[in-house]
């Protein structure tokens, strides 16, 4: 009798344990979107604005792109990394101050290995300084109506300025796919050879999960775990947002579980265009910094862990596919003297990424109405399923 009353009094405490647990974890935004119709087929508080950590280079990408498309930089022009840049909290790329490389490789090591510091010499070599490019960074949002954005730096560094919805990531990577497809092959390169090191990117997607075409993953401790993700299935394209993850393994196992309840129907039409989603600009972002790096972090993580444990050990995963790497092998071009000019030892490179056509260069856009100068084609664009 004593000893069944004992075993009853163990289980109410550890029930009661677990219910506490539970009760510390949250669900943070997610979004899943039909990229080809523009559909919302799940949606969860994606019009909070957020903390995009490194998902702020998709807009630095972007950017990039645009003035590429303008005749401003070519692929070819050399960027610098300069003591400014290079003084950047890691992720890096491990070159030392006055390296260079081609803004194509740049683009390359800033979008597969999250380089914060090629990222600022991106942003200073396009914009003439950082705050140059944030200028430009902050136009291009405001054109694509992105109105719970903000930006304060190119790389997404800790700043309480820095806001997206994920309402808003999603339409930037929208823009990035349908106006500048001949870049997909950098979201889908899982590494980048520099120098002698091999710098992975951290979209385990890419090599475990079947049909991923990219994007992006981010980090900051007042973020969480965040990752944009676009994923080609049977002809069929979708893109899912998920911010806040506690873990790369919680980030990247929930990201392929949205898109699996797509496919499979699941997830169905909610009648919604990501376009038409509602974004909250006046509310401040949350700031995830006691969860993920700070005193509380090991109970929340232990609440995340038992509300959501795919793929922990002992659990079944949705990352069960093995994909062969893509890699890109990328060149130092050295340091840099003062009043000499850069050798471009390589032909153009517009037979691997052909310029823009007249209206899909961005700037000539109305992006925030998604309307080009003329006004005759909608946003979206239609266009055939480009593969990489």
């Amino acid at each position: 009798m004593q000893l069944a009353r004992q075993l009853c009094v163990f289980a109410l405490a550890a029930f009661v344990s677990l219910s506490s647990i539970l009760g510390l974890a949250r669900a943070n935004p997610m979004l899943l979107v039909d990229m080809d119709t523009l559909e919302v087929l799940y949606a969860d508080d994606a019009g909070l604005p957020w903390h995009p950590a490194s998902l702020t280079k998709l807009m630095t990408a972007y950017v990039t792109f645009e003035e590429i498309a303008k005749g401003t930089v070519t692929l070819d022009t050399p960027v610098v990394l300069s003591r400014h840049a290079i003084n950047q909290a890691p992720s890096k790329s491990g070159l030392p101050v006055d390296s260079a490389m081609t803004m194509k490789d740049a683009l390359y090591v800033m979008l597969v290995k999250s380089a914060n510091d090629v990222a600022m010499a991106i942003a200073e070599t396009v914009g003439g300084s950082e705050a140059g490019f944030v200028v430009k960074m902050n136009d291009a949002a405001a054109r694509m109506g992105l109105t719970a954005t903000h930006f304060a730096n190119p790389n997404g560094l800790d700043d309480p300025e820095q806001r997206m919805s994920a309402r808003d990531l999603a339409v930037l990577a929208l823009y990035i796919r349908q106006t500048y497809p001949q870049y997909d092959p950098i979201f889908s390169t899982q590494a980048v050879q520099l120098g002698g090191k091999v710098l992975e990117s951290e979209n385990k997607l890419l090599t475990s999960f079947a049909g991923t075409t990219g994007m992006k993953t981010g980090f900051v401790c007042a973020s969480g775990l965040n990752m944009v993700a676009t994923v080609e299935r049977n002809g069929r394209r979708l893109l899912a947002v998920v911010l806040g993850a506690s873990s790369g393994r919680d980030r990247n196992e929930r990201a392929a579980e949205l898109v699996l309840r797509g496919f499979a129907g699941s997830a169905t039409d909610t009648g919604q265009s990501v376009l038409g989603l509602v974004n909250s600009p006046d509310v401040a972002p949350a700031n995830m910094r006691a969860q993920i790096c700070g005193k509380e972090a090991a109970v929340y993580v232990k609440a995340q862990e038992a509300a959501f444990p795919m793929g922990m050990k002992g659990q079944p995963s949705y990352l069960n596919d093995v994909i062969a790497a893509n890699s890109y092998q990328a060149t130092n071009l050295g340091r840099v003297r003062a009043g000499i000019v850069l050798p471009r030892p390589r032909p153009p490179h517009t037979a691997t990424f052909p310029v823009a056509v007249a209206e899909d260069v961005g700037v000539t856009a109305d992006l925030r109405l998604g309307l080009p100068a003329d006004n005759s084609v909608p946003f979206p664009r239609t266009r055939p399923n480009f593969t990489n």
